[in-house]
């Protein structure tokens, strides 16, 4: 996973993006960008389109109209099961372990969809905890060991664009802490990561710069070195 960061390199780019589930019009025209090996969040309430837009990037909505450039290539015509190809993991807020596999057979579960997915002794090196726990069923790890798997399974596909979906959400502080950790390890190695994420203490010291979202649009793009400033809009806009 070496020559991953190029700066300044595009890896996402999203423009004039509208989501529709049936009738629902969900997403009114999302402009965003993401450099490679840069960590973006999408901040905002309950119902602001977070969500709904990294199932847009992954072509999980009833309809999308817009541009989506992953890697250079026009992804919003594409299939959805073409999109991982890419190198694009998606983790969902329900995680989506296989709960009856031990820790060590969901990990040998996924395909390598590209060639440079880590390998187990990378994914043990990274979380010690999926090591110390890796003959155990899914449904015997605490939320936080599943949330660790989840991630950890799509690391395996060699994914290095990683959409994460509220991986804090119900855990306890001391494994927030943990994840914040392996997000700066992932980082450092050059992935991108973006981040939907209700816990803004753990995403504001993590992320370059943060897209706040309301009705399904972005209101606001905050650079970290932009928060003290900003800190008024925020407060007003997610009540942090």
């Amino acid at each position: 996973m070496s020559n991953l960061h190029v700066p300044n390199v595009e890896q996402l780019r999203v423009v004039d993006l509208h989501a529709f589930y049936g009738e629902s019009h969900i997403l009114h025209g999302i402009d965003l960008h993401v450099r490679r090996g840069e960590l973006i969040t999408l901040l905002g309430r309950n119902g602001s389109g977070r969500s709904t837009t990294l199932r847009a990037l992954m072509n999980m909505v009833g309809r999308r109209t817009g541009s989506i450039m992953i890697n250079g290539r026009e992804t919003v015509g594409m299939a959805a099961h073409l999109i991982p190809r890419l190198g694009v993991g998606y983790c969902p807020e329900e995680r989506g372990i296989f709960a009856s596999l031990t820790v060590e057979e969901n990990l040998l579960l996924p395909p390598l969809v590209r060639s440079d997915g880590m390998s187990l002794d990378e994914i043990y090196d990274m979380f010690p905890n999926l090591y110390e726990r890796r003959f155990s069923q899914g449904t015997r790890l605490s939320g936080g060991e599943q949330q660790m798997l989840a991630m950890a399974r799509i690391l395996r596909t060699g994914a290095n664009l990683l959409l994460l979906d509220e991986i804090t959400e119900g855990l306890a502080p001391v494994i927030v802490q943990k994840l914040a950790q392996v997000l700066i390890k992932l980082k450092n190695k050059g992935l991108t990561i973006v981040l939907v994420e209700q816990n803004f203490r753990f995403a504001a010291p993590l992320a370059d710069r943060h897209y706040l979202m309301d009705h399904g649009q972005i209101v606001e793009e905050i650079s970290a070195a932009e928060l003290d400033a900003k800190q008024g809009l925020l407060q007003s806009c997610l009540g942090v």
